[in-house]
């Protein structure tokens, strides 16, 4: 056996290190490491109740809004406060737009570069690949970006500004939508519904796409025009390489749920899921725990404990550790979240199909990813008309002098949760549960790795490899964010 250690990863936001130990030219065991420590967590007691929507969306710059989202909900619980109905949809734009382009901005700038790497070069695909994906110079890419700084124009109406957008509140949004700007809004939804229909489908409507059922549908509409759009193009590409198969996951899917509908539940509803389940389980928040027996945290901690009493006290010395990130669990199993758990917890056929058929694997995290880009479009096209301007958009309250809250969403790359208490007006207790903490955690005290640790056992290693490419593509069909996850 040998050891490597790969990192830091580039096209991944924040620092990440992944320790291998490697066995007949692949993975054997891996570590997944977060090097660094922030302590939002420590900064928020003592503070103001509201100072939590201030402080707590600077954890992160690409997700922002979805950290607001999640404390204002957090909040709203510990108020007892509801938001009106143009509220809820406002909340539901403002956080589907910052997913959006966080999905778009990991299929054309983190995820499709790697097709370019001289390792390719002998495939038969990899000139058209430089040609579209290369970093910065690809046609494609340079498309993408373009669509992408257009595409955050919609928060400057939403929310006031983006990152780190004010407009989120316990109540709703602070930000009133006229007639006009909610037509503005609607031109700039089908402006990016146009690059998605022109450019990453190869000239096709958004919802016959959504409409795809099963493998063997997705085939035919690939193999109608291979040429045409980037995701056929990917799609073959993967095909070729076998990413189905790479990066499997043994782990529950776990959904939060995420934009609340005026009419009660979710767009993307709460569950988990297991492989050969027929439908969705519940998912019961008070069964998550965290466990810091691995992690750079608690020193002298002997159980693993739920958010609502975990603590976050850094120990850099301490025996055994080896990373800030701390090994959330779901009744003692780890979890994988995501676009791919939301998939599965939503019974999209599609994504059903294709894991019965091969699993959860790289391929699938991302072909969720987009469908699920695809689909937040056609759902704010429906949410900006069912606004109504003049109406309410924020629910006035008073700050509690005692309460505690929890605040559960779904940011891009999946779970996200906030649990708080208010003591004297003030946070006394604040913890994150973020989805990068599920997927990269480590192991726990019972030595189960994490979700990325087990995907990564058994990814090909190439001779001379010091970075090797399928460790690449695993950790990148996660698509982490490694600051939250040391918040």
């Amino acid at each position: 056996m040998s050891r490597l250690i790969v990192g830091p990863f580039n096209r991944v936001e924040g620092d990440l290190e992944v320790q291998l130990t490697l066995a007949e030219g692949q993975v054997a065991e891996a570590r997944v490491v977060s090097t660094m420590y922030r302590g939002f967590e420590q900064m928020l007691p003592g503070r103001p109740a509201a100072d939590a929507l201030a402080i707590v969306p600077r954890i992160c710059g690409i997700c922002s809004v979805s950290q607001s989202v999640a404390a204002a909900l957090a909040l709203a619980d510990a108020i007892g406060v509801q938001p009106p109905p143009n509220g809820r949809l406002a909340l539901n734009l403002m956080a589907a737009t910052e997913n959006a382009a966080d999905h778009l901005s990991h299929f054309y700038l983190f995820f499709l570069p790697d097709f370019t790497r001289p390792v390719y070069a002998d495939r038969p695909w990899h000139a058209e690949a430089l040609a579209r994906w290369a970093p910065l110079q690809g046609r494609q890419q340079r498309a993408a970006i373009a669509a992408r700084q257009r595409w955050f124009t919609l928060l400057g109406t939403l929310g006031g500004r983006w990152p780190h957008t004010h407009g989120v509140r316990p109540g709703g949004s602070t930000r009133a939508i006229d007639a006009a700007e909610r037509l503005r809004l609607i031109t700039r939804v089908r402006e990016l519904r146009g690059f998605l229909e022109r450019d990453l489908l190869g000239d096709t409507p958004l919802e016959p796409w959504l409409a795809l059922a099963d493998a063997g549908a997705l085939a035919a509409w690939v193999d109608a025009a291979p040429d045409r759009g980037d995701l056929r193009l990917w799609w073959r590409i993967a095909d070729d390489l076998a990413l189905q198969r790479l990066g499997l996951s043994h782990t529950v899917m776990l959904c939060h749920g995420a934009y609340a509908q005026p009419g009660g539940g979710w767009a993307l509803p709460r569950g988990t899921w297991r492989a050969g389940d027929a439908a969705a389980r519940p998912f019961d928040p008070a069964a998550v725990t965290e466990d810091s027996a691995h992690a750079w945290l608690n020193a002298g901690e002997t159980a693993a404990r739920h958010p609502a009493q975990g603590q976050t006290l850094p120990a850099a010395d301490k025996p055994g550790a080896y990373t800030w990130n701390k090994a959330p669990r779901l009744a003692g199993e780890v979890a994988e979240c995501g676009a791919i758990a939301r998939a599965l917890v939503g019974g999209v056929p599609l994504l059903h199909d294709l894991v019965a058929r091969d699993g959860v694997g790289a391929t699938q995290r991302v072909l969720a990813r987009v469908r699920e880009l695809c689909q937040l479009v056609v759902w704010m096209e429906d949410w900006l008309r069912a606004l109504r301007p003049g109406e309410p958009f924020h629910t006035e309250h008073a700050w509690p002098d005692q309460a505690e809250g929890c605040g559960l969403t779904e940011a891009a790359r999946g779970a996200l949760g906030h649990w708080l208490r208010i003591e004297q007006g003030r946070l006394a207790h604040y913890q994150i549960i973020a989805p990068t903490s599920w997927n990269f955690s480590p192991r726990d005290r019972d030595g189960r790795p994490g979700a990325l640790e087990a995907a990564l056992v058994g990814a090909p290693v190439r001779p001379g490899e010091t970075t090797p490419v399928a460790v690449q593509h695993i950790v990148r069909s996660f698509d982490p964010c490694m600051v939250c996850t040391v918040h």
